[in-house]
């Protein structure tokens, strides 16, 4: 059972009987005499995606849950269910996409690097990889003397997803996307 003084970003708690990923941590001193850290936590529901937030003395202790993180690679989406494979003995793990939908715009078939969470047998949450790298498969043409200026064009990737990037890009190259701040990186 951790304290609040030692919780982590992306650890998952019970609050209350529910499943909650600590997704930002404020800490705050006070300038009073006697006054003790206070933590000031951000976390989302999983699976569902609802907000909470809670404020902490360092000393108050908070009901770990066991997560297990698993390896996979996306396969397929069958409906509303997105199927992910374990990278070590194969086996299949369905989620609802409303559970991923942050994540989906970056999601490609048999795209591997994949964090798995599970808690009890039961997908819970992934967590891609920092980097993805998709094909431009709609722009429109690149200008060659661009090279030099940071105007950006829009560009439609095979999944749907439509994103600024630099102007002399063109259809069918691949380049890297950020998935944290979902902006182009640069060229693959």
């Amino acid at each position: 059972m951790p304290k609040a003084s030692e919780l982590k970003r992306g650890q998952v708690v019970d609050i209350d009987g529910k499943l909650m990923m600590a997704q930002s941590i404020d800490v705050r001193n006070p300038t009073a005499r006697g006054a003790s850290t206070l933590y000031r936590v951000r976390f989302s529901q999983i699976p569902g995606g609802g907000k909470h937030e809670a404020t902490y003395v360092g000393d108050d202790i908070l009901k770990e849950v066991a997560l297990e993180r698993r390896k996979a690679s996306y396969l397929y989406r069958e409906d509303d269910l997105y199927y992910f494979m374990d990278a070590e003995d194969y086996s299949q793990y369905g989620i609802n996409g409303s559970v991923i939908e942050d994540q989906l715009p970056f999601l490609v078939e048999n795209m591997e690097g994949i964090m798995l969470s599970l808690v009890d047998g039961n997908a819970i949450a992934i967590q891609l990889p920092p980097i993805v790298i998709m094909e431009i498969v709609e722009t429109v043409p690149g200008m060659k003397a661009a090279s030099a200026t940071g105007r950006t064009k829009a560009a439609k990737f095979a999944n749907g997803l439509e994103l600024q990037v630099p102007e002399y890009l063109e259809t069918g190259e691949k380049v890297k996307i950020n998935t944290e701040t979902g902006k182009f990186s640069s060229r693959a």
